[in-house]
């Protein structure tokens, strides 16, 4: 297996720049995890019919922070940070990821630009731009954010005024709740308060984890060889009623239909030598790549993802990376939306 075999060549103009004015108005292509019937084509709204009464929809109530931060250092350089998440040393310490002319160094001051009075120290190098940062702030770095910081837009979203107004709600799911990603759960991102009553008339269970989603999410394989591609940590928690209600469905044969690929990798990483999901706090580094055998999962609603990315591979590893690969090809030519504000999949178990 080749990094190279989860290559596509995507029309930039598919790449979606903004959500729809409704969440729920996505398309939704719908593909057997199995056999060889060709993808069907819906709309979001008609997921509480295709999905069979009795299954377990899981999803991840992370909440995106406000982590993008611009500022500059004494001598006029320009310095964005973005936080990772609080470093056990002491209040008001994260790990960031920093973009700058020249690399930081230990003991290097930066002025945030939305408070001059606000600022970051840094206090410790890592590898892969990476630092930790010492901030002082008036009342608090978390209290401050939503003054202080921009939401973290992925990569691909290229808009020359970047942050609109109306990212701060949609690049957010409805039931976001635990404050701590720098990233969405984009599968997320279509649910609405009548479709996720619909699911319930139609007897659908849902549960939630929280993992707080890393810029890693966006980063590409670039080994040639994906066993060389180290993942990133991201901290997760399953709380007790969604591990009762996972291992319920699974003796009952009940599918469990995981709404992400950060739900997957909560899930597996969770579940235990006896195919248990266990409650509690965890990191999440599990690479899924095809050949992966699934013990918690039974299937998937995704967004369409990058090439060579490890999300596409763990997509490709629940329904196979030749029919994944044709899939991406039709939604292509059935002019699907990609990525974060994109169009959706679901992986029927």
């Amino acid at each position: 297996m080749r990094t190279s075999d989860f290559d596509y060549a995507l029309p930039e103009e598919l790449i979606a720049q903004h959500p729809l004015p409704e969440r729920d108005a996505s398309r939704l292509m719908v593909l057997p995890r199995a056999g060889t019937a060709p993808p069907a084509h819906h709309r979001f709204t008609d997921l509480p019919r295709l999905l069979p009464s009795g299954t377990l929809l899981v999803l991840n109530d992370t909440r995106v922070i406000p982590a993008r931060l611009h500022g500059h250092k004494p001598t006029g350089g320009r310095v964005e940070l973005l936080l990772l998440e609080p470093d056990a040393a002491g209040p008001d310490r994260w790990r960031c990821l920093y973009s700058a002319a020249k690399p930081l160094r230990v003991g290097t001051r930066i002025v945030l630009d939305r408070d001059p009075a606000a600022t970051a120290e840094v206090r410790e190098r890592h590898d892969e731009g990476r630092v930790t940062c010492a901030f002082e702030v008036a009342g608090g770095l978390a209290a401050s954010l939503a003054r202080l910081g921009e939401v973290p837009l992925p990569p691909y979203v290229r808009r020359p005024d970047g942050e609109a107004p109306a990212d701060r709600s949609r690049y957010q799911t409805i039931f976001a709740r635990a404050d701590g990603a720098v990233a969405a759960p984009t599968a997320g991102l279509h649910f609405t308060s009548r479709l996720l009553a619909a699911l319930e008339d139609a007897g659908v269970e849902t549960r939630w984890v929280t993992l707080h989603v890393g810029p890693g999410t966006f980063v590409p394989v670039k080994a040639s060889d994906p066993a060389q591609h180290r993942m990133h940590s991201e901290p997760y928690v399953v709380g007790a009623a969604t591990a009762t209600s996972v291992n319920a469905a699974h003796a009952a044969g009940r599918p469990v239909v995981a709404v992400g690929t950060t739900v997957v990798r909560t899930l597996e990483s969770a579940t235990d030598a006896g195919g248990a999901v266990r409650p509690g706090p965890g990191r999440a580094e599990l690479f899924i790549t095809p050949g992966y055998r699934f013990r918690a999962v039974d299937g998937l609603l995704t967004n369409f993802h990058l090439p060579r990315s490890t999300l596409l591979m763990l997509v490709a590893a629940l329904c196979g990376r030749e029919r994944l690969l044709d899939a991406y090809r039709a939604a292509m030519a059935e002019r699907y939306r990609f990525y974060s504000y994109g169009d959706a999949m679901l992986v029927l178990p």
